[in-house]
């Protein structure tokens, strides 16, 4: 855990933004009328992310990161068809390109377009706000908050090692963790079974108090039967709310869960749109997790948030990406009032070798204060990505691939 505390810097926030390298000036009105998209390219970034670079004929480029964690190589392919769309269009035309983006080919939706279209559409708000010199979130209605909560993960098999993870996260400072209930479950879990996720919850409760929070990700791999069973279990430890307790094919059963669960339940990282979201705001969920570089992107994901408003349910972005997805996801949080708190991906376990902070120059704006990110002032997406890494670290490329799971019968299990 040494390394988690080592990247979580605890230096002041620079109280001037530094410019970013393409905004050496702000351009006046007709030259932002004349801007021009002249190139998208993508880079295969370590350990498991796409990021995507977007040109324009006055120089002002914007970042944004479409990915499927997986499925890297396949959303490389789809930006790269979408951007026979977006060569010699006018950037700052951000709604009509999503449009475009998402409805112009007679079949539509799914992870991959959705993604494509997600990374792109945060590079275009970076352009935006790079072109007129204002952050995106003064783009979105301005700031609602001058800071956002975040959270981290934690790892580990048995309860001693999620003890020992919990406690090196409030050490850097943070005020709430998240942790996985379980590894493989069982349809309907034994007696033991159910008793192991309560034990993991209840080390981590146990090391954080009653001050900070825990959030319980089931990811899908409880059947209803498996939710139901174990949900009440786990009331008495209070989590702030248990992810994705029933696989989103199945979110018909999401109101059984939601009826019978003492605990706020939270879904989204595995849906893509405003119509996705619906049925599961529909069913009582507590909490919304759109994906910034899954769902549409920051135009999108506005929408799902005050789609959320209206049904009294708050915004917890699923964010286990790279910086830029953060960076978006964070100016989204700046500017929504029903907000409620921020993943990020700084020590994740997925994070081998490569970490987030790697990828940018000025590692100020992820700074915790506090268990928060202060909000930052800088324009576009208010971060300076590191060209020549990203563009070495893409020489190199990846194939992360999820694991395959499988029961003690030879089954196929949900990772």
């Amino acid at each position: 855990m040494e390394r988690l505390q080592d990247l979580v810097l605890t230096a002041p926030r620079p109280r001037t933004p530094t410019p970013h390298p393409d905004q050496h000036r702000t351009p006046t009105s007709e030259e932002r009328t004349a801007l021009k998209i002249t190139a998208v390219e993508t880079f295969l970034v370590p350990p498991r992310w796409l990021f995507c670079r977007v040109s324009t004929d006055e120089g002002v480029t914007g970042w944004g990161e479409p990915v499927v964690e997986g499925r890297a190589e396949t959303v490389r392919t789809a930006v790269a068809e979408l951007s026979d769309l977006l060569v010699g269009a006018d950037p700052g035309r951000i709604e009509d390109l999503w449009q475009l983006m998402t409805k112009s080919a007679f079949y539509r939706g799914g992870p991959v377009l959705s993604s494509a279209a997600a990374g792109i559409d945060q590079a275009l708000w970076d352009i935006l706000g790079k072109s007129l010199g204002v952050p995106v979130h003064q783009l979105l209605g301005g700031a609602v908050r001058d800071r956002v909560r975040v959270y981290g993960w934690i790892g580990g098999d048995e309860p001693a090692e999620v003890a020992d993870a919990a406690a090196a996260q409030v050490a850097a400072g943070l005020t709430a963790v998240k942790v996985n209930a379980s590894g493989r479950m069982s349809p309907v879990p034994t007696r033991a079974e159910t008793a192991a996720v309560v034990d993991r919850v209840a080390a981590v409760r146990e090391v954080i108090g009653d001050d900070r929070d825990v959030a319980v990700d089931f990811h899908g791999r409880f059947t209803t039967a498996a939710a139901l069973r174990v949900l009440p279990e786990l009331a008495p430890l209070h989590p702030l709310f248990v992810e994705e307790p029933v696989l989103p094919e199945h979110r018909e059963r999401l109101a059984d869960v939601v009826r019978a669960s003492p605990v706020p339940i939270a879904c989204g990282e595995r849906l893509y749109s405003r119509a996705d979201f619906l049925p599961a705001l529909r069913a009582g969920v507590a909490v919304v997790q759109p994906d910034l570089s899954h769902a549409g992107g920051i135009s999108e994901v506005r929408r799902i948030a005050s789609l959320a408003e209206v049904h009294d349910a708050l915004l917890a972005p699923h964010c286990p990406l790279g910086p830029i997805a953060l960076a978006a996801s964070l100016q989204v949080a700046f500017a929504t009032p029903n907000f409620l708190i921020q993943e990020q991906s700084i020590g994740i376990h997925y994070n081998t070798g490569t970490e987030l902070l790697d990828y940018v120059l000025d590692r100020a704006p992820f700074t915790f204060h506090d268990g928060a990110v202060r909000r930052w002032d800088a324009p576009g997406l208010g971060i300076e990505v590191d060209e020549d890494a990203v563009r070495r670290a893409d020489a190199v490329g990846h194939r992360w691939r999820p694991p395959v799971w499988r029961h003690a019968d030879g089954s196929f299990a949900e990772w």
